[in-house]
């Protein structure tokens, strides 16, 4: 266990001792954290928040007897619940997790880039108490076809396709070309929910119905619009989009 004088105050769980540890040292070593308890099992947790005063748990999903979505359900009995976030090898768990309103799901190995998000996430819901942040505003873009000027919001705007050193807006109803390379939008236009599902393609995620999985290939439906997912985006694109379909903690 380690402690600093301010910062969150954590307990990570898990039985297998080397994944524990792991966890515990990446966490030691951030910032925000303040103080690192560790647990080998559910039954474990429980008693040690009979004692503690525990900011966040970040809980281990396959425990032998008492699980960690378990202890989830226990916890979600408690007036003022620590937050969670389950740290797991498997994704099948995925959508009963946030069900029960963790704030993050990872998935070993665990990055220490990874982790540091999942820690900001749980700062950011203890201060504000659980209410969601404020929309980012909207941005308007000039846009120029056959010598005229045209302005699209960025929240129209559904994807962005890679079109040599420049990028294609598509709309609901129009597409237009803009003389800025698809990996600058991508950094430029990541806090509004833009993100890169393939070498060609920025998508914004609230404007996603669907994703779904055919023969080991992914695609997402955004309107009329059937968009393919490489491999090496789509289980990131799923926990984003998980995440985002999390109900909002009531009052």
């Amino acid at each position: 266990m380690t402690t600093r004088m301010t910062g969150l105050r954590v307990l990570v769980a898990d039985d297998e001792a080397p994944a524990r540890e792991e966890l515990a040292w990446l966490l030691d070593h951030d910032p925000a954290v303040g103080t690192v308890h560790s647990a080998a099992s559910g039954a474990e947790v429980l008693r040690a928040l009979e004692t503690l005063e525990v900011d966040a748990l970040f809980l281990d999903i396959r425990m032998p007897g008492l699980d960690g979505l378990d202890v989830a359900r226990v916890l979600a009995r408690f007036r003022s619940p620590p937050k969670v976030v389950f740290v797991t090898a498997y994704d099948e768990h995925a959508v009963e997790a946030f069900d029960l309103r963790a704030v993050d799901y990872l998935l070993k190995p665990v990055r220490a880039e990874r982790l540091a998000e999942a820690v900001r996430r749980v700062s950011d819901a203890l201060g504000a108490d659980g209410e969601p942040p404020p929309d980012e505003e909207d941005e308007t873009i000039a846009v120029e076809l056959g010598g005229v000027t045209r302005f699209v919001q960025r929240s129209e705007v559904r994807f962005v396709e890679a079109y040599g050193d420049y990028a294609r807006l598509h709309t609901a109803d129009d597409s237009h070309l803009l003389r800025v390379p698809l990996a600058s939008l991508e950094q430029q236009w990541a806090s509004a929910g833009f993100v890169r599902i393939h070498r060609s393609h920025l998508v914004a995620l609230h404007h996603i119905d669907e994703m779904r999985v055919d023969s080991g290939h992914w695609t997402v439906r955004l309107g009329d619009d059937v968009l393919q997912v490489s491999r090496r985006h789509s289980r990131e694109l799923r926990d984003m989009l998980v995440r985002q379909a999390r109900p909002r903690q009531q009052p």
